[in-house]
């Protein structure tokens, strides 16, 4: 880890914050990734200028980042179709969890919501164990 991973880190988690505060103060609604992808898929609604201005803001954050500051180094070694599933399971589970990481692990935990102290603690927990296990046993 190098000085500028911490620079940067710390500062995309100011920025996650600010954006979910600003979301909560100024429309009244918790930043959970999942539920506001979620609620585009279905007809449009009358709230659906916020979420698809939410949803832009990610995809294009990373191409930005990139004009704005130079080269991106991401290397992906896993097979596309291992991605595939890892994202449906994602998808359950946070329709199972009633939320995502971000609504439960930033939001929820902020407002010391039980459940989302139960959900983080529970994905994480999991995510722990799944690493080992991938990692360390097959």
């Amino acid at each position: 880890m190098t000085f500028i991973t911490v620079v940067t880190a710390l500062g995309g988690g100011i920025l996650i914050g600010l954006a979910a505060a600003i979301l909560l103060f100024f429309n009244n609604r918790t930043a959970g990734v999942s539920g506001i992808a979620a609620r585009l898929i279905k007809p449009w609604q009358q709230d659906s200028h916020w979420r698809l201005a939410f949803i832009t803001g990610l995809v294009i954050s990373a191409p930005l980042w990139r004009l704005l500051v130079g080269d991106i180094s991401i290397q992906i070694n896993t097979p596309l179709i291992v991605l595939a599933v890892a994202g449906l399971l994602v998808g359950y589970g946070t329709q199972l969890g009633g939320g995502c990481t971000s609504g439960h692990g930033i939001c929820g935990n902020a407002r010391l919501s039980p459940r989302s102290i139960v959900a983080t603690l529970t994905f994480m927990i999991t995510a722990g164990i799944t690493v080992y296990l991938v990692r360390h046993v097959f």
